[in-house]
Protein backbone atom coordinates (compact mmCIF):
# COMPACT_ATOMS: atom_id res chain seq x y z
CA UNK A 1 0.00 0.00 0.00
CA UNK A 2 1.47 3.56 -0.71
CA UNK A 3 1.55 5.86 2.01
CA UNK A 4 -2.04 7.67 1.92
CA UNK A 5 -0.36 11.09 2.36
CA UNK A 6 1.76 10.64 -0.47
CA UNK A 7 -0.60 9.42 -2.61
CA UNK A 8 -2.82 13.11 -1.35
CA UNK A 9 -0.14 15.20 -2.18
CA UNK A 10 1.18 13.66 -5.49
CA UNK A 11 -2.10 12.09 -7.09
CA UNK A 12 -1.15 13.34 -10.55
CA UNK A 13 1.99 11.60 -9.84
CA UNK A 14 0.59 8.46 -9.04
CA UNK A 15 -1.84 8.43 -11.59
CA UNK A 16 0.65 8.94 -14.37
CA UNK A 17 3.03 5.91 -12.55
CA UNK A 18 -0.04 3.49 -13.12
CA UNK A 19 -0.46 4.64 -16.40
CA UNK A 20 3.39 3.46 -17.20
CA UNK A 21 1.96 0.15 -15.49
CA UNK A 22 -1.10 -0.39 -17.91
CA UNK A 23 -3.39 0.59 -14.81
CA UNK A 24 -5.60 3.51 -15.20
CA UNK A 25 -7.08 5.01 -11.98
CA UNK A 26 -9.24 7.72 -11.01
CA UNK A 27 -8.25 9.50 -7.41
CA UNK A 28 -11.13 11.86 -7.57
CA UNK A 29 -13.12 10.14 -5.07
CA UNK A 30 -10.41 9.45 -2.73
CA UNK A 31 -9.32 13.19 -2.70
CA UNK A 32 -12.89 13.44 -2.04
CA UNK A 33 -13.33 10.71 0.45
CA UNK A 34 -10.10 12.25 2.41
CA UNK A 35 -11.22 15.59 2.54
CA UNK A 36 -14.85 14.31 3.50
CA UNK A 37 -12.63 12.49 6.62
CA UNK A 38 -10.12 15.18 7.64
CA UNK A 39 -13.50 17.67 7.97
CA UNK A 40 -15.03 15.29 9.87
CA UNK A 41 -12.03 15.02 12.41
CA UNK A 42 -11.65 18.69 12.44
CA UNK A 43 -15.23 18.75 13.47
CA UNK A 44 -14.99 15.72 16.02
CA UNK A 45 -11.67 18.24 17.25
CA UNK A 46 -13.75 21.15 17.76
CA UNK A 47 -17.07 19.44 19.50
CA UNK A 48 -14.49 17.53 21.83
CA UNK A 49 -13.07 21.06 22.43
CA UNK A 50 -16.48 22.64 23.08
CA UNK A 51 -17.48 19.47 25.60
CA UNK A 52 -14.98 19.72 27.80
CA UNK A 53 -15.08 23.62 28.06
CA UNK A 54 -18.98 22.88 28.25
CA UNK A 55 -18.12 20.45 31.10
CA UNK A 56 -15.70 22.62 32.72
CA UNK A 57 -18.70 25.31 33.13
CA UNK A 58 -20.87 22.74 34.30
CA UNK A 59 -18.66 22.16 37.18
CA UNK A 60 -18.61 25.75 37.88
CA UNK A 61 -22.20 26.02 37.93
CA UNK A 62 -22.65 23.42 39.89
CA UNK A 63 -19.94 24.36 42.95
CA UNK A 64 -21.64 27.70 42.79
CA UNK A 65 -24.94 25.71 43.30
CA UNK A 66 -26.72 27.30 40.09
CA UNK A 67 -28.81 25.59 37.66
CA UNK A 68 -27.04 23.53 35.34
CA UNK A 69 -29.62 21.46 33.51
CA UNK A 70 -29.67 23.63 30.16
CA UNK A 71 -25.69 23.26 29.66
CA UNK A 72 -25.96 19.28 30.64
CA UNK A 73 -28.55 18.95 28.40
CA UNK A 74 -26.65 20.51 25.61
CA UNK A 75 -23.51 18.48 26.48
CA UNK A 76 -25.31 15.46 25.58
CA UNK A 77 -26.51 16.40 22.38
CA UNK A 78 -23.08 17.77 21.56
CA UNK A 79 -21.90 14.12 22.66
CA UNK A 80 -24.91 12.22 20.72
CA UNK A 81 -23.08 14.39 17.97
CA UNK A 82 -19.25 13.60 18.28
CA UNK A 83 -20.83 9.93 18.57
CA UNK A 84 -22.94 9.94 15.27
CA UNK A 85 -19.81 11.68 13.03
CA UNK A 86 -16.66 9.04 14.45
CA UNK A 87 -19.48 6.53 13.46
CA UNK A 88 -19.49 7.78 9.78
CA UNK A 89 -15.76 8.15 10.03
CA UNK A 90 -15.26 4.18 9.89
CA UNK A 91 -17.08 3.68 6.86
CA UNK A 92 -15.53 6.47 5.26
CA UNK A 93 -12.18 5.04 5.89
CA UNK A 94 -12.90 2.04 4.92
CA UNK A 95 -13.28 3.36 1.33
CA UNK A 96 -10.13 4.85 1.56
CA UNK A 97 -8.49 1.62 2.96
CA UNK A 98 -9.59 -0.20 -0.15
CA UNK A 99 -8.94 2.44 -2.80
CA UNK A 100 -5.40 2.04 -1.46
CA UNK A 101 -5.11 -1.65 -1.42
CA UNK A 102 -6.30 -1.37 -5.12
CA UNK A 103 -3.33 1.03 -6.22
CA UNK A 104 -0.52 -0.55 -7.08
CA UNK A 105 2.79 -0.12 -6.15
CA UNK A 106 4.97 2.88 -7.84
CA UNK A 107 8.12 1.23 -10.19
CA UNK A 108 10.94 2.28 -9.32
CA UNK A 109 12.58 5.10 -11.81
CA UNK A 110 15.19 2.63 -13.06
CA UNK A 111 12.45 0.39 -14.24
CA UNK A 112 12.66 0.70 -17.64
CA UNK A 113 8.67 1.78 -19.34
CA UNK A 114 7.21 0.02 -21.15
CA UNK A 115 3.91 -1.59 -22.16
CA UNK A 116 3.77 -4.69 -21.90
CA UNK A 117 6.58 -7.78 -21.63
CA UNK A 118 8.33 -6.47 -25.13
CA UNK A 119 9.52 -3.92 -23.35
CA UNK A 120 11.52 -6.15 -20.98
CA UNK A 121 15.12 -5.55 -21.13
CA UNK A 122 18.16 -8.21 -21.08
CA UNK A 123 20.70 -7.44 -18.47
CA UNK A 124 22.94 -10.60 -18.78
CA UNK A 125 22.88 -14.46 -20.15
CA UNK A 126 24.92 -17.21 -18.73
CA UNK A 127 25.55 -20.35 -21.02
CA UNK A 128 24.88 -20.50 -24.92
CA UNK A 129 21.81 -23.19 -25.63
CA UNK A 130 23.09 -26.87 -26.56
CA UNK A 131 23.06 -27.81 -30.64
CA UNK A 132 21.17 -31.48 -30.29
CA UNK A 133 22.84 -33.41 -33.82
CA UNK A 134 18.72 -35.03 -33.19
CA UNK A 135 15.57 -33.13 -33.22
CA UNK A 136 15.07 -32.88 -29.33
CA UNK A 137 11.70 -33.34 -27.77
CA UNK A 138 9.20 -31.58 -25.01
CA UNK A 139 10.01 -32.04 -21.26
CA UNK A 140 6.09 -33.70 -21.16
CA UNK A 141 7.06 -36.54 -24.27
CA UNK A 142 10.46 -37.21 -22.44
CA UNK A 143 8.36 -37.74 -18.75
CA UNK A 144 5.84 -39.82 -20.21
CA UNK A 145 8.44 -41.54 -22.43
CA UNK A 146 10.11 -42.78 -19.60
CA UNK A 147 7.33 -43.32 -17.46
CA UNK A 148 8.17 -40.83 -14.67
CA UNK A 149 5.19 -38.20 -15.64
CA UNK A 150 2.15 -39.22 -16.01
CA UNK A 151 -0.61 -35.94 -16.52
CA UNK A 152 -3.54 -38.56 -17.50
CA UNK A 153 -3.85 -40.23 -14.04
CA UNK A 154 -3.30 -36.81 -12.44
CA UNK A 155 -6.45 -36.11 -14.43
CA UNK A 156 -8.26 -38.77 -13.49
CA UNK A 157 -7.57 -37.54 -9.48
CA UNK A 158 -7.51 -33.86 -10.08
CA UNK A 159 -8.09 -32.82 -12.64
CA UNK A 160 -6.29 -30.70 -16.29
CA UNK A 161 -2.96 -28.67 -15.10
CA UNK A 162 -1.62 -31.45 -12.63
CA UNK A 163 1.10 -33.99 -12.82
CA UNK A 164 1.70 -37.70 -10.80
CA UNK A 165 5.57 -37.48 -10.61
CA UNK A 166 7.27 -41.13 -10.57
CA UNK A 167 10.25 -42.64 -9.59
CA UNK A 168 13.45 -40.30 -10.87
CA UNK A 169 11.01 -37.22 -11.28
CA UNK A 170 9.71 -37.46 -8.01
CA UNK A 171 13.31 -37.95 -6.72
CA UNK A 172 14.26 -35.18 -8.76
CA UNK A 173 12.04 -32.60 -7.53
CA UNK A 174 12.75 -33.69 -3.56
CA UNK A 175 16.66 -33.36 -4.85
CA UNK A 176 16.49 -30.07 -6.37
CA UNK A 177 14.48 -28.77 -3.11
CA UNK A 178 17.33 -29.57 -1.01
CA UNK A 179 19.80 -28.93 -3.63
CA UNK A 180 18.48 -25.22 -3.44
CA UNK A 181 17.79 -24.84 0.05
CA UNK A 182 21.54 -26.05 0.73
CA UNK A 183 22.82 -22.92 -1.60
CA UNK A 184 20.40 -20.09 -0.13
CA UNK A 185 21.09 -21.66 3.93
CA UNK A 186 24.16 -23.59 4.12
CA UNK A 187 26.65 -20.80 1.95
CA UNK A 188 24.59 -17.69 1.57
CA UNK A 189 23.32 -17.65 5.20
CA UNK A 190 19.63 -17.72 4.89
CA UNK A 191 17.47 -19.17 7.30
CA UNK A 192 15.18 -22.05 6.56
CA UNK A 193 11.63 -21.72 7.55
CA UNK A 194 8.69 -24.71 6.82
CA UNK A 195 5.44 -22.35 7.60
CA UNK A 196 1.74 -23.28 7.20
CA UNK A 197 0.52 -23.83 3.83
CA UNK A 198 -2.55 -22.13 4.67
CA UNK A 199 -3.08 -18.69 5.00
CA UNK A 200 -6.01 -16.24 6.48
CA UNK A 201 -7.36 -12.92 4.45
CA UNK A 202 -4.67 -10.53 6.42
CA UNK A 203 -1.65 -12.35 5.52
CA UNK A 204 -2.96 -12.27 1.89
CA UNK A 205 -3.95 -8.82 1.98
CA UNK A 206 -0.55 -7.93 3.49
CA UNK A 207 1.17 -9.04 0.28
CA UNK A 208 -1.24 -7.51 -1.96
CA UNK A 209 -2.89 -10.97 -3.51
CA UNK A 210 -6.35 -9.56 -1.71
CA UNK A 211 -8.40 -8.20 -2.77
CA UNK A 212 -7.44 -7.50 -6.10
CA UNK A 213 -6.41 -10.83 -7.06
CA UNK A 214 -9.11 -13.13 -5.33
CA UNK A 215 -10.24 -14.99 -8.77
CA UNK A 216 -6.12 -16.14 -9.07
CA UNK A 217 -6.69 -18.27 -5.37
CA UNK A 218 -7.95 -21.64 -4.11
CA UNK A 219 -10.13 -20.62 -0.93
CA UNK A 220 -10.97 -23.66 1.50
CA UNK A 221 -14.61 -23.44 1.46
CA UNK A 222 -16.72 -22.99 5.21
CA UNK A 223 -12.90 -21.98 6.81
CA UNK A 224 -11.49 -18.72 6.55
CA UNK A 225 -8.02 -19.44 4.44
CA UNK A 226 -6.59 -20.08 1.33
CA UNK A 227 -4.05 -21.95 0.00
CA UNK A 228 -1.01 -20.59 -0.20
CA UNK A 229 0.08 -19.46 -3.54
CA UNK A 230 3.50 -18.50 -2.90
CA UNK A 231 6.04 -19.13 0.50
CA UNK A 232 5.97 -14.81 0.44
CA UNK A 233 2.57 -15.23 1.85
CA UNK A 234 3.41 -16.71 5.04
CA UNK A 235 7.52 -15.83 5.16
CA UNK A 236 6.19 -11.73 4.91
CA UNK A 237 3.31 -12.21 7.55
CA UNK A 238 5.73 -13.86 10.12
CA UNK A 239 6.40 -9.93 11.37
CA UNK A 240 3.12 -8.65 10.69
CA UNK A 241 2.11 -5.83 13.16
CA UNK A 242 5.88 -6.27 14.60
CA UNK A 243 7.95 -3.91 15.27
CA UNK A 244 11.75 -5.34 14.47
CA UNK A 245 14.99 -4.23 15.78
CA UNK A 246 16.98 -2.20 12.84
CA UNK A 247 20.23 -3.45 14.01
CA UNK A 248 19.49 -7.26 13.31
CA UNK A 249 18.28 -6.37 9.55
CA UNK A 250 18.64 -7.21 6.79
CA UNK A 251 16.55 -10.94 7.92
CA UNK A 252 17.35 -13.33 5.44
CA UNK A 253 14.86 -16.62 4.71
CA UNK A 254 14.22 -19.11 2.73
CA UNK A 255 11.59 -22.01 2.37
CA UNK A 256 10.07 -24.65 0.68
CA UNK A 257 6.19 -25.29 0.15
CA UNK A 258 3.95 -26.48 -2.73
CA UNK A 259 2.15 -23.71 -4.40
CA UNK A 260 -1.60 -23.56 -5.57
CA UNK A 261 -2.78 -21.29 -8.05
CA UNK A 262 -5.89 -21.02 -9.95
CA UNK A 263 -4.41 -19.37 -13.24
CA UNK A 264 -7.32 -17.72 -13.85
CA UNK A 265 -5.79 -14.99 -16.06
CA UNK A 266 -4.04 -17.76 -18.19
CA UNK A 267 -6.68 -18.33 -20.77
CA UNK A 268 -5.15 -21.71 -22.10
CA UNK A 269 -1.09 -20.69 -22.05
CA UNK A 270 1.50 -23.37 -21.39
CA UNK A 271 -1.38 -25.69 -20.87
CA UNK A 272 0.86 -28.93 -21.53
CA UNK A 273 3.67 -29.88 -19.32
CA UNK A 274 5.16 -28.53 -16.02
CA UNK A 275 5.22 -25.39 -16.77
CA UNK A 276 1.68 -23.54 -15.61
CA UNK A 277 0.04 -25.96 -13.01
CA UNK A 278 -2.88 -25.61 -10.56
CA UNK A 279 -0.06 -27.08 -7.57
CA UNK A 280 3.77 -26.95 -8.03
CA UNK A 281 6.75 -27.30 -5.84
CA UNK A 282 9.47 -23.68 -4.78
CA UNK A 283 11.35 -22.30 -2.92
CA UNK A 284 11.29 -19.33 -1.84
CA UNK A 285 13.45 -16.35 -0.80
CA UNK A 286 12.17 -13.53 1.72
CA UNK A 287 14.51 -10.48 3.00
CA UNK A 288 13.38 -8.14 5.78
CA UNK A 289 15.61 -4.86 4.57
CA UNK A 290 16.84 -1.25 5.86
CA UNK A 291 14.88 0.99 3.29
CA UNK A 292 18.19 2.35 1.78
CA UNK A 293 20.07 -1.08 1.19
CA UNK A 294 16.67 -2.58 -0.53
CA UNK A 295 18.39 -2.45 -3.94
CA UNK A 296 21.32 -4.18 -3.21
CA UNK A 297 19.56 -6.99 -1.45
CA UNK A 298 17.38 -6.94 -4.68
CA UNK A 299 20.97 -8.06 -6.57
CA UNK A 300 22.23 -10.14 -4.15
CA UNK A 301 18.84 -12.04 -4.07
CA UNK A 302 19.19 -12.13 -8.34
CA UNK A 303 23.02 -13.56 -8.05
CA UNK A 304 21.53 -16.36 -5.28
CA UNK A 305 18.68 -17.70 -8.04
CA UNK A 306 21.29 -17.41 -10.78
CA UNK A 307 23.53 -19.81 -8.46
CA UNK A 308 21.80 -22.58 -8.80
CA UNK A 309 21.18 -22.19 -12.64
CA UNK A 310 24.95 -22.29 -12.96
CA UNK A 311 25.60 -25.27 -10.56
CA UNK A 312 22.87 -26.78 -12.99
CA UNK A 313 24.73 -26.11 -15.86
CA UNK A 314 21.45 -24.19 -17.41
CA UNK A 315 21.50 -21.61 -19.88
CA UNK A 316 20.04 -18.27 -18.85
CA UNK A 317 19.21 -14.67 -19.14
CA UNK A 318 18.36 -11.82 -16.19
CA UNK A 319 15.60 -10.15 -17.62
CA UNK A 320 14.93 -6.40 -16.10
CA UNK A 321 10.73 -6.61 -16.15
CA UNK A 322 9.77 -3.12 -17.42
CA UNK A 323 6.54 -0.84 -16.26
CA UNK A 324 3.98 -2.63 -17.50
CA UNK A 325 4.95 -6.41 -16.77
CA UNK A 326 5.57 -5.66 -13.09
CA UNK A 327 3.56 -7.92 -10.67
CA UNK A 328 1.04 -5.54 -8.20
CA UNK A 329 3.26 -5.13 -5.18
CA UNK A 330 6.49 -4.77 -6.63
CA UNK A 331 8.82 -1.86 -6.99
CA UNK A 332 11.31 -3.38 -9.05
CA UNK A 333 11.62 -6.91 -10.72
CA UNK A 334 14.28 -9.36 -12.39
CA UNK A 335 13.29 -12.37 -14.47
CA UNK A 336 15.47 -15.53 -14.65
CA UNK A 337 14.36 -17.15 -18.07
CA UNK A 338 15.88 -20.66 -18.61
CA UNK A 339 16.83 -21.99 -22.07
CA UNK A 340 14.12 -24.29 -22.94
CA UNK A 341 14.80 -26.31 -26.35
CA UNK A 342 11.13 -27.32 -27.47
CA UNK A 343 10.34 -23.77 -27.29
CA UNK A 344 13.26 -22.61 -28.91
CA UNK A 345 13.89 -19.54 -26.60
CA UNK A 346 13.53 -19.07 -22.96
CA UNK A 347 10.74 -19.44 -20.17
CA UNK A 348 10.86 -18.03 -16.53
CA UNK A 349 12.07 -19.61 -13.56
CA UNK A 350 12.04 -17.28 -11.25
CA UNK A 351 11.36 -14.04 -10.02
CA UNK A 352 12.76 -11.59 -7.70
CA UNK A 353 11.61 -8.59 -6.34
CA UNK A 354 11.59 -5.42 -4.42
CA UNK A 355 8.40 -4.13 -3.12
CA UNK A 356 10.04 -1.42 -0.83
CA UNK A 357 7.60 -0.47 1.80
CA UNK A 358 4.51 -1.43 -0.17
CA UNK A 359 4.00 -4.61 1.88
CA UNK A 360 4.91 -2.91 5.10
CA UNK A 361 2.66 -0.66 5.24
CA UNK A 362 0.03 -3.29 4.10
CA UNK A 363 1.08 -5.59 6.92
CA UNK A 364 2.61 -3.17 9.42
CA UNK A 365 5.69 -4.56 9.51
CA UNK A 366 8.51 -1.79 11.04
CA UNK A 367 11.79 -1.36 12.30
CA UNK A 368 13.30 0.81 14.66
CA UNK A 369 17.29 2.31 14.14
CA UNK A 370 17.77 2.52 18.12
CA UNK A 371 15.45 2.04 21.11
CA UNK A 372 14.52 6.02 20.94
CA UNK A 373 13.84 6.19 17.40
CA UNK A 374 10.98 6.51 15.77
CA UNK A 375 9.38 3.16 13.88
CA UNK A 376 9.90 3.20 10.06
CA UNK A 377 8.48 0.59 7.66
CA UNK A 378 10.78 -1.80 6.05
CA UNK A 379 11.75 -2.57 2.89
CA UNK A 380 10.37 -6.22 2.10
CA UNK A 381 12.00 -8.59 -1.25
CA UNK A 382 11.07 -11.81 -2.15
CA UNK A 383 12.42 -14.45 -5.09
CA UNK A 384 11.95 -18.24 -6.47
CA UNK A 385 15.47 -19.77 -5.50
CA UNK A 386 13.97 -21.82 -7.88
CA UNK A 387 10.35 -23.07 -9.43
CA UNK A 388 11.11 -26.47 -9.08
CA UNK A 389 8.59 -28.14 -11.53
CA UNK A 390 10.12 -25.84 -14.17
CA UNK A 391 13.73 -26.60 -13.23
CA UNK A 392 13.11 -30.41 -13.42
CA UNK A 393 11.20 -29.68 -17.34
CA UNK A 394 14.37 -27.68 -17.92
CA UNK A 395 16.90 -30.58 -16.80
CA UNK A 396 15.28 -32.86 -18.68
CA UNK A 397 14.86 -31.10 -21.99
CA UNK A 398 18.13 -29.85 -21.88
CA UNK A 399 19.75 -33.02 -20.33
CA UNK A 400 18.23 -35.23 -22.89
CA UNK A 401 20.19 -37.75 -25.26
CA UNK A 402 19.06 -39.60 -28.63
CA UNK A 403 16.82 -41.84 -27.66
CA UNK A 404 14.99 -40.28 -24.82
CA UNK A 405 17.16 -40.60 -21.55
CA UNK A 406 18.68 -38.11 -19.42
CA UNK A 407 21.72 -37.00 -18.04
CA UNK A 408 21.12 -36.16 -14.56
CA UNK A 409 23.33 -32.76 -13.69
CA UNK A 410 26.75 -33.31 -11.98
CA UNK A 411 25.90 -30.90 -9.26
CA UNK A 412 22.59 -32.93 -8.54
CA UNK A 413 23.78 -36.14 -8.06
CA UNK A 414 24.89 -36.40 -4.91
CA UNK A 415 21.36 -35.48 -3.78
CA UNK A 416 19.70 -38.23 -6.33
CA UNK A 417 21.82 -40.79 -4.48
CA UNK A 418 24.62 -40.68 -7.30
CA UNK A 419 21.98 -41.93 -10.26
CA UNK A 420 23.59 -40.03 -13.27
CA UNK A 421 21.09 -41.49 -15.71
CA UNK A 422 17.42 -41.76 -16.07
CA UNK A 423 16.22 -44.08 -18.86
CA UNK A 424 13.46 -46.50 -19.14
CA UNK A 425 13.50 -49.26 -17.00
Amino acid sequence: MLDPKFVLENAGLVMDKCAQRGVRIDLSEFLRLSEARKETLREVEDLRSRRNKASEEVAGLKRSGRDAAALIAETKLVGERIKTLEDGLKPLEERIRTTLLNIPNLPDESVPVGADASGNVEVRRAGEPREFDFEPLAHWDLGTGLGILDFDRAAKIAGSRFTVSLAAAARMERALINFMLDIHTRERGFTEVLPPFIANEASLTGTGNLPKFAADLFKLEDYPWYLVPTAEVPLTNLHRDEILDGAALPERLAAYTPCFRSEAGSYGKDIRGLVRQHQFNKVEMMVFSLPENSMDELESMTAGAEEVLKRLGLTYRVVALCTGDMGFASRKTYDLEVWMPSRRGFMEISSCSNCGDFQARRSNIRFRRDPKAKPEFVHTLNGSGLAVGRTVAAILENFQLDGGSIDVPQALRPYMGGLTRIARS
